[in-house]
């Protein structure tokens, strides 16, 4: 991951799909964007309504059951970001602009990996402004019956990044108890976690359609269970696909805080609402966390190209 200077797409990207709750045909374009742009949704589509800018920042979250929304309520709002804004984290992109023309953004097969694909198309640019991080200097915590999510500072060397350790216990046996732990960086992103697919229990599909939920659900987008049975024919992808997907769900909620985090984020079987919960936390308390600038060093070897210097700002 470039940690010295920030970074856009170098050329235009289109995808076309549905959304997994509304069903509703989407198409989005990534463009993109100068820096200190930050991730902006352009809401199009709008009937009879100018496009809508909405930043993708925790402080534009509408809602965060079974999905996140960011937006204005019901006038302008866009659902489901969390997957494209993982894979934006998760290959370093500080920068773009997407234009999407419906509610939500397309599930494709439930995973990050067709964003991996398109962002790959576009080509990544590296701009010429330095990164300004959010280093964590003191543990937040947000707590929910047995449920938490907590950001802490980076633990020994781990100081120039954003690791994340995430356990989950289901009662379902073919779930269980999971855990994982990953230092986010591009190569791990690609072979951890981007291919990790949403799930979801046969049980609760009735209840959801009549709440509008999962309208665009299928074995196509999401590992469907049933009892203790994978109703998948394909089966899993990992072992561990489901505390995999809970970590890529994370990624995208952090990616939230507007810039990226150095510092340790913890869950046991958190969720959207509590990811965001805990960036609520952390900007509430200033004391909690500084902003450093990334101060690119000079490369000793080729496998230093990336290393940089977190100076205070």
């Amino acid at each position: 991951m470039n940690l010295g200077r920030q970074t856009t797409l170098r050329n235009p990207a289109i995808l076309s799909g549905f959304g997994v709750h509304s069903n509703a045909a989407v198409t989005i374009i990534l463009h993109p964007a100068e820096a200190d742009t930050g991730m902006v949704f352009c809401r199009t589509g709008l009937p009879g309504r100018a496009p809508k800018l909405i930043a993708a920042h925790w402080s534009r979250v509408t809602m965060t059951e079974l999905c996140t929304m960011i937006g204005d309520g019901k006038r302008a709002s866009v659902g489901t970001i969390e997957h494209l804004l993982a894979a934006f984290l998760g290959l370093g992109i500080d920068n773009v602009i997407v234009e999407i023309d419906g509610p939500e953004v397309p599930i494709m097969d439930g995973s990050a990996a067709r964003f991996v694909d398109l962002i790959d198309e576009a080509g990544i640019e590296i701009l010429a402004a330095p990164c300004r991080y959010i280093k964590i200097i003191k543990p937040v915590r947000v707590e929910s019956g047995r449920s938490f999510c907590e950001l802490r500072p980076a633990e020994g060397d781990r100081q120039m990044g954003l690791r994340l350790d995430v356990d989950i216990d289901f009662a379902c046996t073919a779930i269980g108890q999971q855990k994982k732990a990953v230092d986010l960086a591009p190569s791990v992103f690609r072979r951890e976690l981007a291919r990790a697919r949403t799930f979801g229990f046969l049980a609760d599909v009735e209840r959801l359609w009549k709440n509008g939920f999962a309208l665009g659900a299928s074995l196509e987008n999401t590992v469907a269970l049933q009892s203790d049975r994978v109703l998948n024919p394909e089966g899993l992808r990992y072992a561990d696909e489901f505390v995999r997907h809970k970590i890529l769900d994370a990624i995208g909620d952090l990616a939230l805080a507007g810039r990226r985090i150095v510092g340790l984020f913890r869950s046991h079987c958190g969720g959207h609402r509590m990811n965001v919960g805990v960036l609520k936390a952390l900007f509430s308390d200033p004391s909690a966390f500084e902003y450093v600038d990334a101060v690119p060093l000079r490369p000793r070897a080729a496998h230093f190209e990336h290393e940089a210097a977190l100076l205070p700002a």
